[in-house]
C-alpha cells in the first residue's frame, strides 16, 4: 500500500499527537452503535479505516478536512496548488495559504467556496522588528510550506472529525467541526512573542469577492464579516457570513494586545471596520489580531468560526449554540462518533481481505456522505420549515450510484434531501440540478433530480409519509420537470417542448432558453428521467401516466442510427447519433470525445461542443439506457455481438473510469447472460484505476459519485437507479451486511468459497455460480430485488473460478429486467421475460 501521508486515530480523550509518532490502530472499541437487528460487528470503529488523503492530489479534488455527514461547515487547509478545488493538495511542493470554513468535495468547474481563511503568524519580522504593521497579510506573502516527514510527505494528519498540520513556522494547526461551526486550535512556538491571527475576508477559491465587510470588537476580539462570491459552475453569486471568537487554552486570553483591519500587506492598527474606510479598495482585506503569550512556553489559541448564509448575527448564534464551551476534544469525539454510527451500518467480513481493500471501501463510503450539504435554517432565498440542502454538484454525477447507496443504509438523510429538493421545486419551479452555495449552476444533462426522487420513492413509497415526504408533492415536482419548459434550461428543467413533440432533441433546432448542444446525450437522459416518472406514477396507481412516461422512456431509440460504423472496427455497427428535425441523421465520429478523437475534443459544456454529446463518446453513450438494456442488446445484434462490443470498448480504451456515463458498462454483460465477465471487468477497473494512495482516484471524486461507485463495486453490487433491482456480483469480502434503520433489518451477503481477491482483478474464485436467499434458490444469479433489503436475511453466494457462469434460472427469465422485455410492469410486451417481471418496480 502506498500511503504518503500519515493519519491518526482519535477517540475520546486522545491526546494531540506529536509529529515524531504517528499511530494507526486497526481496532478501537466503540459502544455507540445504534441498536436494532444488526449483524455481528467485525469493525466496531470503521472511522479508523477511513483514509481521508485518498485522491487529494492529481485532480482527485477530495476533501480531507472536517465535516459531519452532510454538514454545512467543511473546515480544512487551503494550498496554493492550481488543483485545489477542495482547498487541499497533498503534494508537498505546495504551500499552505489558510484554513477555510467551507469547501466542496471532488468538484470540477472553478474552485468553490474556500472562504474566510484563518492564518497564524508566529512572528512578523524578528527581534525588535516583530511588529504588527509589517505582518505580510496577503495570501501570496503569508503562505509557507508545511513541515515534512522523513519520507518527504507533508506532516499532515486527518481522520473523521479531525485534521492537523505542522507548519514549517513551528505552528501546529488542529481542526474539528459541528454542523455550522468550525473549531480551530493553533499552538504557537515559545519564540512567538505576539501570537497573531488573520481573518481573510477576500480570498475564496476564485478571488471573486465583492461587497465585503469586516468588524473587530476591540474588547472581546470577536470578528464578524460577510462577503459576496462567485458561483463555481454557473453565472450566479452567493453571500456568506462568519463570526469568529478566540479563547486561550489554559490561560485567560483577555483583550487583544493589538488589532486592526488590513489592506493587502498594510495592517492598520486600531481600525475596527473594513467597509466605510475601504469601500473603493479592490485589493485584499481582512482582520489581524495579536494576543498575549501564555507565559509558560508554547501558546495555544482556539478560534471558533460560526458560519451563516443569513447574517453575521446568525453565524454568532450558530457558534454559541453548537460549541458553547470551546471543547475541542468533545467536539472531535462527537463528530467521530456520528461518523462511526453511520459507517458502521455497513459491516464487512475481514478474513482473508487485505487492509487496503477495507480501507478503500470505508474511505469511499465516507466520501458519499460529504455532499449534498444540509443548509437547513440557512436558506437566504425563502422562509420554510422544510429541510434545505445545497451543494448538488451535480445530480448528473450522483444519481447513478450515490443515492442508491443511501437507500441501502441511510434513508433518513435521503428523505430529508428529497424533501429539500421538493421544496426548491415549489419555490423555483423545477427540481435543483447543479446547485452550489445557494446558486443555480449549469445543467450537464437532463433533469436528473427525477431519478433521485424516483430512487427514493420506489424504495420507500410505503414509508414516505412517516419520513416526512409528501407523495403528491413529490409527483408534482417530477411533472414540472417532465412537462414545463423553463425560461433557461441551462440552469433547471429540460428543453421539454421539442422532446414532447418529436421524442428527441434535434441537432438543427435553435431555440432560446439554453445552449443548443448535447442533443443526443440529453435525449438519452430525458428518456431515463421519464422512466423515473413512470415508476412513481405506477406506485401512485396512475396507470395512464405510467404508460405515457414509460412510452417516452423508450424514445432513446430515436437517436439510434443502425448504419453508423465505428471507424476502427467495421464489425461495430449501429450507434447513437445526432438527428435533424426532419428525421434524418447527422454524423458524429463515434470516437468523438474519447482518447481516440482525432480532433482532441473534450465534449464540455457549451458552444465548443456542437456534436451532440457531453463528456463521453457516441460509443459510450450507445450503451446508456438503464431502463431498457435488453433493447440495446437487440439493436446491437444480440447477446454475442453485445458482448463483443463491450469487449471492444474495454480493449480499445473507450471505457473511461473518470466519467459517469461509463460507470455501468462493466456490469452490462449481465444483460447478455454473461455475469462472470461483469465480475472480471469490474474488478479489473478497481485494480487499474483505484487505490488508497494520495493519487488513488483517476479523476474528480465528483461530490461522492466516485466514492459510491467504488463502494458498490467492492460490495459486489451495482444499482439500476429508480428501480428495485441491484445487479449482483461477488463482494471483495467473505460477507457484507447492510443495516437499515427504517426497516430495522440487516441483510447479509455471504460469499461461500471466498478465497481472497486477485491483485490484478483477473481470474480467481470470484464468479457467482449460485444464489440462495434464506436458504431458498434465488430466481436469478444476476440481480437482487429490493425486497431482500427490506425484509433482511441472508443471501448466500456460491463462488467458483469459472468465468462462464450464467444468470441461472430458466434462461432469459433470470436476466435483469428491461422495459422492452416486460420488466418493471410499465408496458405490455409479447416477449416478456416472465410473468414475475410484470410486477417489478
Amino acid at each position: 500500500m502506498l500511503r504518503s501521508l500519515p493519519w491518526l486515530l482519535a477517540v475520546v480523550g486522545f491526546a494531540a499527537f506529536s509529529s515524531s509518532s504517528h499511530v494507526h490502530p486497526r481496532h478501537t472499541p466503540y459502544a455507540a452503535l445504534k441498536t436494532g437487528k444488526r449483524a455481528d460487528v467485525p469493525i466496531p470503529d470503521p472511522a479508523s479505516r477511513v483514509n481521508l488523503f485518498i485522491g487529494t492530489t492529481s485532480s482527485g479534488h477530495a476533501f480531507p478536512g472536517v465535516t459531519l455527514p452532510h454538514g454545512m461547515v467543511k473546515v480544512g487547509m487551503d494550498t496554493d496548488s492550481g488543483d485545489n478545488h477542495a482547498g487541499y493538495d497533498a503534494n508537498p511542493n505546495f504551500s499552505a495559504t489558510g484554513f477555510s470554513q467551507l469547501h466542496d468535495d471532488g468538484t470540477g468547474g472553478s474552485v468553490p467556496l474556500s472562504v474566510f481563511k484563518v492564518w497564524p503568524f508566529a512572528n512578523c519580522g524578528s527581534g525588535d522588528n516583530d511588529r504588527f504593521e509589517v505582518c505580510p497579510c496577503d495570501i501570496n506573502s503569508r503562505k509557507v510550506k508545511r513541515a515534512l516527514l522523513a519520507n518527504g510527505s507533508p506532516d499532515d494528519a486527518a481522520e473523521p472529525g479531525y485534521f492537523a498540520s505542522n507548519l514549517s513556522t513551528g505552528i501546529r494547526v488542529e481542526l474539528t467541526a459541528t454542523k455550522r461551526t468550525a473549531l480551530h486550535r493553533y499552538t504557537f512556538p515559545a519564540n512567538s512573542t505576539t501570537p497573531r491571527l488573520v481573518v481573510d475576508v477576500t480570498n475564496d477559491g476564485q478571488q471573486s469577492n465583492s461587497l465585503r465587510v469586516v468588524h473587530i470588537d476591540p474588547d472581546t476580539s470577536r470578528v464578524t464579516a460577510g462577503s459576496t462570491y462567485a458561483a463555481s459552475f454557473g453565472p450566479g453569486q452567493y453571500r456568506v457570513y462568519t463570526c469568529m471568537d478566540f479563547k486561550g487554552v489554559g490561560f485567560d486570553l483577555g483583550k487583544p494586545k493589538e488589532f486592526g483591519t488590513y489592506l493587502g500587506n498594510s495592517p492598520i492598527r486600531g481600525f475596527t471596520d473594513g467597509l466605510q474606510e475601504y469601500i473603493n479598495y479592490r485589493g485584499e482585506m481582512g482582520a489581524l489580531l495579536g494576543f498575549n503569550q501564555d507565559g509558560s512556553g508554547t501558546t495555544t489559541i482556539m478560534v471558533r468560526a460560526g458560519m451563516s448564509y443569513i447574517s453575521s448575527d446568525q453565524a454568532c448564534r450558530n457558534a454559541e449554540e453548537e460549541i458553547p464551551d470551546f471543547d475541542f476534544e468533545g467536539v472531535r469525539a462527537a463528530t467521530r462518533a456520528t461518523w462511526n454510527e453511520l459507517l458502521g451500518r455497513i459491516q464487512v467480513g475481514t478474513e482473508n481481505v487485505d487492509d487496503d481493500t477495507i480501507e478503500l471501501f470505508y474511505s469511499s463510503l465516507y466520501r458519499t456522505h460529504i455532499s449534498p450539504a444540509d443548509y437547513s435554517g440557512e436558506n437566504p432565498l425563502w422562509n420554510s420549515t422544510e429541510p434545505y440542502y445545497d451543494s448538488f454538484y451535480c445530480n448528473w454525477d450522483t444519481f447513478r450510484t450515490l443515492y442508491p447507496l443511501m437507500s441501502l443504509h441511510d434513508p433518513e438523510n435521503f428523505a430529508r434531501i428529497v424533501r429539500g429538493m421538493i421544496n426548491i421545486q415549489q419555490h423555483e419551479g423545477w427540481l435543483p440540478e447543479c446547485r452550489g452555495a445557494t446558486a443555480q449552476q449549469w445543467i450537464q444533462g437532463g433533469s436528473n433530480g427525477d431519478p433521485i426522487l424516483g430512487e427514493f420513492f420506489v424504495k420507500y413509497a410505503a414509508h414516505a409519509k412517516e419520513l416526512g415526504v409528501d407523495p403528491d408533492a413529490l409527483y408534482k415536482a417530477l411533472l414540472a420537470d417532465a412537462e414545463d419548459q423553463p425560461v433557461d434550461w441551462n440552469l433547471q428543467g429540460r428543453q421539454v417542448n421539442i422532446w414532447k413533440s418529436l421524442g428527441y432533441v434535434p441537432q438543427d433546432l435553435i431555440e432560446p432558453g439554453g445552449a443548443n448542444t448535447k442533443q443526443v446525450s440529453r435525449t438519452l437522459e430525458y428518456a431515463f428521467n421519464d422512466f423515473a416518472v413512470a415508476q412513481v406514477a405506477k406506485l401512485l396507481n396512475n396507470s395512464a401516466d405510467a404508460e405515457k412516461y414509460a412510452t417516452r422512456a423508450g424514445n432513446f431509440v430515436n437517436m439510434w442510427n443502425p448504419d453508423t460504423v465505428s471507424p476502427d472496427n467495421d464489425t461495430i455497427v449501429g450507434m447513437m447519433q445526432p438527428r435533424f428535425q426532419n428525421g434524418t441523421f447527422g454524423f458524429t465520429d463515434p470516437r468523438h470525445c474519447s482518447v481516440h478523437d482525432p480532433t482532441g475534443a473534450n465534449c464540455f459544456l457549451f458552444n465548443t461542443n456542437p456534436d451532440g454529446f457531453y463528456e463521453a463518446s457516441p460509443i459510450v453513450y450507445s450503451q446508456f439506457a438503464p431502463q431498457d438494456t435488453a433493447k440495446l442488446v437487440e439493436l446491437q445484434g444480440g447477446a454475442e455481438k453485445f458482448i463483443a462490443r463491450l469487449d471492444y470498448i474495454f480493449d480499445n480504451n473507450y471505457f473511461d473510469s473518470t466519467d459517469e456515463p461509463s460507470q455501468q458498462i462493466p456490469y452490462m454483460y449481465h444483460y447478455a447472460n454473461a455475469p462472470g465477465r461483469s465480475t472480471q471487468r469490474s474488478r479489473q477497473v478497481i485494480s487499474e484505476f483505484y487505490s488508497t494512495a494520495i493519487n488513488g482516484l483517476p479523476g474528480n471524486d465528483d461530490s461522492g459519485a466516485m466514492g459510491s461507485y467504488v463502494a458498490f463495486y467492492l460490495a459486489g453490487l451495482y444499482p439500476v437507479p429508480a428501480t428495485r433491482q441491484y445487479l449482483l456480483s461477488s463482494p471483495y469480502f467473505p460477507s457484507i451486511s447492510f443495516f437499515n434503520p427504517v426497516f430495522n433489518t440487516t441483510t447479509t451477503i455471504v460469499a461461500t468459497n471466498f478465497a481472497g481477491n486477485p491483485a490484478n482483478g483477473t481470474g480467481g474464485t470470484v464468479f457467482v455460480q449460485n444464489v440462495t436467499i434464506d436458504g431458498q434458490p434465488a430466481p436469478s444469479n444476476c440481480f437482487l430485488e429490493w425486497d431482500v433489503f427490506e425484509k433482511g436475511g441472508t443471501v448466500e453466494l456460491t463462488l467458483t473460478d469459472d468465468i462462464n457462469v450464467t444468470c441461472g434460472g430458466n434462461g432469459t427469465d433470470a436476466l435483469p429486467p428491461s422495459l422492452s422485455t416486460g420488466g418493471f410492469g410499465l408496458l405490455p410486451s409479447s416477449n416478456s421475460n416472465s410473468s414475475s417481471n410484470a410486477t417489478q418496480a
